[in-house]
């Protein structure tokens, strides 16, 4: 199946893709794995946000926090692995990445199994820590809520077809607005570009035993940012994860579907400046500007975002 969605045709896309390159980035000894990235921002911040995809996404999928974020003067680097086939080697060549890149720290927005592998770094790193916070949309903390946890060591002897099939399964065929159709016809066109051997190899990450030891998180600065209408995870999913971080701030959007970083992305860009402003003024910055009550910050919708914390459980809209 080969068509061009409505998004990969906008004039905002097409302009991400001719003002940043996109760059390959070998870090393992063999040399045949390459990280594709795209760097945007001033390159003299050494804590940048760096976005991680779901199992169907590639880099470009978070364009809109690309050049939303960059604008502000806030580094993103969106980034896309090569296939790893366990937990440890994904995060040794996700830390070569960040070595070659001459980054100290880094703040990262994790979409589902990007937000799993965001904490399960941050765990490995925990001796000489690399993560300085974590944004999570709508991820989870257990592989096991998948009902391919028993069938995960099979998947790469599946075909392309088989493997993309089973993961159109969670785009729903509901009505939905406007702006999440668009979304699920952008990420369909990105699962029809992965190889058979990234499909697999993110699949089985995601399905594979293991689940995440929230007690040694419990110090790092962290947002959960949720949609309340449908998505591929349950609600006992997300409530899993709300108590695994009492300490998190909470970021709820009304709709968004599976992917608010598309269809929502003024509200969710507004949530990643909020989580980052904290930082400002320290090393762990991610912008050479203040974004404390930065004039022209994007606006939501009124009455569409709330974000507070949960144990205070006081709210802050901005």
């Amino acid at each position: 199946m080969s068509y061009l969605s409505e998004l990969s045709q906008s004039s905002e896309y097409l302009s991400f893709r001719s003002s940043i390159p996109l760059r390959k980035v070998v870090v393992d000894s063999d040399g045949s794995k390459a990280w594709s990235i795209f760097d945007s921002g001033p390159k003299s911040v050494s804590c940048p946000l760096v976005c991680l995809p779901p199992v169907s996404g590639t880099a470009d999928i978070f364009y809109k926090q690309v050049m939303g974020l960059a604008s502000r003067g806030v580094r993103v680097i969106a980034a896309e692995p090569p296939p790893y086939w366990n937990m440890k080697e994904w995060c040794d060549g996700f830390k070569r990445l960040i070595d070659y890149l001459e980054l100290d720290r880094i703040h990262i927005l994790g979409a589902s199994l990007g937000g799993f592998i965001a904490q399960k770094f941050a765990e490995y790193t925990k001796n000489c820590p690399r993560v300085a916070s974590i944004i999570l949309c709508n991820s989870f903390t257990d592989t096991s809520v998948f009902e391919y946890n028993d069938s995960a060591a099979l998947f790469w002897l599946l075909p392309s077809l088989v493997l993309k099939r089973m993961l159109m399964g969670n785009f729903t065929a509901d009505k939905v607005d406007k702006r999440i159709a668009e979304s699920i016809d952008f990420m369909v066109e990105r699962l029809e570009s992965l190889t058979q051997s990234e499909l697999a190899s993110r699949l089985t990450l995601n399905c594979a035993p293991g689940y995440v030891q929230p007690q040694l998180l419990k110090d790092m600065p962290l947002t959960i940012m949720d949609v309340w209408d449908e998505s591929a995870l349950s609600s006992r999913v997300r409530e899993d994860l709300h108590k695994s971080y009492p300490q998190a701030k909470l970021a709820h959007l009304k709709s968004g579907g599976n992917f608010p970083y598309l269809s929502r992305s003024d509200e969710v860009n507004l949530y990643l400046l909020i989580h980052l402003r904290q930082f400002d003024g320290t090393n762990l910055s991610a912008s050479y500007l203040s974004l404390h009550r930065m004039p022209g910050s994007p606006q939501a919708e009124e009455g569409s975002v709330s974000y507070f914390n949960q144990r205070d459980k006081f709210v802050k809209i901005t």
